[in-house]
């Protein structure tokens, strides 16, 4: 029996194909320059790219490679989501362009993992039908979706994958905006794949992780649609009732905040809602929005502490218990008493409800009442963001302004 020698060849690296890096090089190279003018990033010049050589020596596509390894460093993964969100210039090629550069980068860091990650539940989103039901898109759906990135995948998935699952169960539990942000369930979902280290890029994990990503981002847009036709629903009772103003500090707004301004507001933030969530400041206030409005109607949770504490004292007191007024609500008159909330709208009960069918869900959106905040498929964004810039809603909500 012979054994083998401890100096066993090793398995030899494929030659770089020069003519594929070259033909990626320069199918980036618009994207990444545009991306450095729209994010003011310092994009030194590479004059082979920029002069469009035809036939390239290996030292000019050595040197096109390094620029691009320079802009993949430079550009951050919110950066990258919010330019391919609105912008045209990227189709379903320039994106399979780019995740065959960043999938074929042997360097692994957690923002090129950031980046395939969106890249590649982007490129799913685009590709799937609207009218495509959460149950349909398995494994073997989104599979047969990612072929012309990841070729044919096995669908044999390793159980740790489970842990996705349940992290989509725990958002579809979510009843608000508020839940889904701050009950941990995003964390879960971002430890997962952090503790995937490089069986990340397993192909089976690729489409894995693809698919929890779309099915969050849905979840997400449901729960959204929710809260702002369920702050606009709470806007026009309170304008019914004769309330002008609302107390919303909480929401970083004033004491006495027009409810006309809110309204313009809750409009405006359809676009601003386009580009980075997580704990951006825009979603926070959001919710916070919310929980103002529903204590201005008598019905958030300070507002029920009132109203029991006023019923116990009433109640000690042997007197009939007044109706609890609306906490920071003003009208014309003086202080407004609480009434019963109206039933929310079709499509607000269906996305607390966790949703029904895209195709349901986008008849039910579109028989809503005007006036109130529809999301499309196409608004669709990515939610894992590293940071979020500061906003200011009076230049947001000014008509005619570029949004």
């Amino acid at each position: 029996m012979t054994t083998s020698s401890s100096s066993s060849p090793q398995p030899e690296v494929p030659a770089p194909d020069f003519a594929a890096l070259w033909s990626s090089a320069r199918r980036l190279h618009p994207i990444y320059v545009e991306l450095a003018r729209e994010f003011v990033i310092d994009a030194p010049p590479c004059a082979a790219l920029d002069e469009q050589v035809d036939s390239p020596d290996r030292e000019t596509v050595e040197q096109a490679q390094q620029w691009l390894g320079r802009m993949d460093e430079s550009i951050q993964v919110h950066q990258l989501r919010q330019f391919l969100q609105t912008s045209s210039l990227v189709d379903n090629d320039g994106l399979i362009a780019m995740l065959q550069h960043f999938l074929g980068n042997p360097v692994r860091t957690d923002s090129s993992r950031d980046k395939i990650d969106f890249l590649l539940v982007q490129y799913f989103s685009q590709a799937a039908p609207t009218e495509l039901d959460d149950n349909w898109a398995d494994l073997a759906y989104v599979a047969g979706a990612l072929e012309p990135v990841l070729g044919k995948v096995e669908l044999k998935a390793p159980v740790w994958l489970n842990a996705l699952d349940r992290v989509l169960e725990s958002a579809k539990r979510c009843r608000s905006l508020d839940e889904l942000l701050h009950g941990g369930v995003l964390e879960q979902g971002r430890k997962a794949k952090a503790q995937a280290g490089d069986l990340f890029y397993m192909p089976v994990a690729l489409v894995a992780f693809t698919r929890f990503g779309y099915l969050m981002r849905r979840a997400f847009f449901r729960l959204m649609l929710t809260d702002l036709n369920n702050i606009l629903d709470g806007l026009t009772e309170l304008e019914e009732k004769g309330v002008e103003t609302i107390d919303c500090r909480r929401a970083q707004f004033s004491a006495q905040e027009p409810i006309v301004r809110l309204r313009m507001i809750c409009q405006s933030w359809k676009v601003m809602f386009q580009a980075e969530y997580s704990s951006g400041q825009p979603l926070r206030m959001l919710v916070d929005l919310r929980a103002s409005v529903d204590a201005a109607l008598g019905h958030g949770a300070e507002a029920e502490s009132s109203e029991k504490a006023a019923e116990a004292t009433a109640a000690a007191k042997s007197e009939p218990v007044k109706p609890a007024a609306a906490k920071g609500a003003t009208t014309k008159n003086g202080p407004t008493k609480s009434a019963p909330v109206k039933p929310a709208t079709r499509a607000a009960a269906a996305g607390a409800r966790g949703g029904p069918t895209t195709a349901k869900a986008d008849a039910e959106v579109a028989a809503t009442p005007k006036g109130k905040f529809t999301v499309s498929k196409e608004d669709a964004a990515e939610f894992e963001v590293s940071a979020a810039p500061e906003w200011n809603p009076d230049a947001d909500s000014q008509p005619g302004q570029k949004k």
